[in-house]
């Protein structure tokens, strides 16, 4: 279902706007059905995973294994199922070039998604973190596709260190202070390893800062509120709780014989009462 340009304009500007205060939540479903779910219990945007959307495809996630496309027609299911803004998890902009990444800024928007990040990662283990003026390019690239766009479409870059294996802080902030130069709405460091680390980041930055949350139960939204984030996302955590729930209840299934399980998951005519009678 493709948006027509008034609805995905206020969308647009709903998501600018959220990003103006106070601390919001934005869950990652995996596909329209999870999507339509979340908005259900009162969410106010949603962003896709591509973690999420590996595991739903059988595949591993960070590897490289879900195409461009595939990643397009999930935006535009998931942006189909809500009424909500949708930001894209747009990986490393599929493609070597700036104008790669531009391309899938521009497609991204076409399927339905008014915002989006782009990583600074490689794929390539042996050097996984891209040099700091090749990425700037491509964030750059990023925002001017963006800004080209007819609604305003809020673009996160994102600082991968932590996440490859370079717990490096200092690298981390100099990164997303060149990417606010560059033009970022949205500032991220996914993997941080605890909230003092949150809290450098937020100081250091004048941008909105995303952080990732769902590893750790002990954070909290407010604890991050009050190191200045001002968005908070959760990855692939809750595909992964589900996916969790599923392989438990089918390893009992299979190594027991029994369906214990059965007492805590939610009726049938439950789950049917999750989506109303249309999308939208």
């Amino acid at each position: 279902m493709s948006l027509d340009a008034a609805d995905q304009h206020r969308r647009a500007v709903t998501f600018q706007r959220l990003h103006e205060g106070p601390t919001f939540v934005i869950p990652n479903p995996w596909d329209a059905g999870s999507a339509r779910v979340l908005t259900q219990l009162g969410f106010p945007a949603l962003a896709t995973t591509s973690g999420g959307l590996a595991f739903a495809l059988g595949r591993r996630d960070g590897a490289g294994l879900v195409s461009r496309a595939e990643t397009l027609e999930n935006i535009r299911a998931i942006a189909g199922a809500t009424p909500l803004p949708v930001a894209a998890d747009l990986e490393s902009g599929f493609g070597d070039s700036p104008d790669d990444v531009a391309d899938t800024i521009r497609l991204a928007a076409e399927a339905g998604a008014v915002g989006g990040s782009v990583e600074d990662a490689t794929g390539d283990p042996a050097a996984p973190i891209l040099p700091l003026p090749e990425a700037v390019r491509r964030v750059e690239a990023a925002v001017a596709a963006a800004r080209a766009l007819p609604f305003p479409f809020t673009l996160a870059a994102r600082a991968e260190n932590f996440l490859y294996g370079r717990p490096d802080l200092s690298d981390t902030i100099r990164r997303l202070r060149a990417y606010e130069a560059a033009g970022a709405d949205v500032l991220y460091a996914p993997g941080l390893p605890d909230l003092d680390a949150v809290r450098s980041v937020c100081a250091a930055v004048g941008r909105p800062v995303n952080a990732l949350a769902g590893g750790s139960p002990a954070v909290t939204v407010a604890m991050l509120a009050d190191c200045g984030v001002r968005r908070v996302s959760v990855g692939s955590a809750l595909a992964r709780a589900a996916l969790s729930a599923f392989v438990d209840a089918a390893r009992e299934i299979h190594e027991t014989g029994t369906f214990r399980f059965g007492k805590d998951v939610l009726g049938y005519a439950q789950v049917n009462r999750l989506w109303p009678d249309r999308p939208r």
